[in-house]
């Protein structure tokens, strides 16, 4: 796709700087790796789509947010790690980092992230449908991986699932994921 190629180019010259500005983690009040949810979960890990209140990924518009604030609660702009559910089948998922990019009613909006380098594999990812940009390393992997975000899936996540910080992303970062987000969209 066009704007790939685009992208791609601004998001590997601006890695060096953004990786520096990612770095900086943030510890979350309560929010260790153990971190238990609260009462008030309305989204339960493994069970059943549906039967748990889960009401599947957003298909609405987005205007990806970055606020990000240092008081220990997830934000937009932030990088954290959550139970993701699969698009298939969302009664299945696994533990990963994902973005924050902004608010459905009381659920947090994200785009999952991954170590994988889909340039490899960028024409088979796109005729099934996913959009991934590179966004370089950071906090959120503690082996100091790439990682990739992808763009076209709005996975929604109930505050009290998200078990720690991993680091808030680069604003000139999150601005690239964020004009990637709308060129998916139309």
């Amino acid at each position: 796709m066009q704007w790939q190629r685009i992208l791609r180019p601004l998001v590997q010259s601006a890695v060096r700087e953004a990786v520096k500005a990612a770095s900086k983690t943030r510890k979350g009040t309560g929010g260790g790796a153990g971190r238990t949810r609260g009462s008030g979960s309305t989204h339960s890990p493994g069970a059943p789509a549906g039967s748990d209140g889960y009401p599947g990924d957003y298909r609405g518009p987005l205007d990806p947010v970055y606020a990000p604030e240092p008081d220990g609660r997830p934000d937009p702009g932030e990088i954290v790690w959550t139970w993701v559910p699969y698009e298939e089948d969302h009664s299945q998922g696994k533990d990963r980092p994902v973005l924050l990019v902004g608010h459905d009613g009381p659920w947090l909006l994200a785009l999952q992230l991954t170590s994988k380098d889909h340039d490899r594999d960028d024409e088979q990812e796109r005729r099934a449908g996913r959009l991934w940009v590179d966004i370089g390393s950071g906090a959120w992997d503690p082996r100091g991986r790439p990682s990739e975000v992808r763009v076209n899936r709005v996975i929604r996540v109930a505050e009290d699932d998200v078990r720690r910080e991993g680091a808030v992303l680069a604003k000139e970062r999150f601005d690239e994921v964020a004009a990637a987000v709308r060129v998916a969209a139309r």
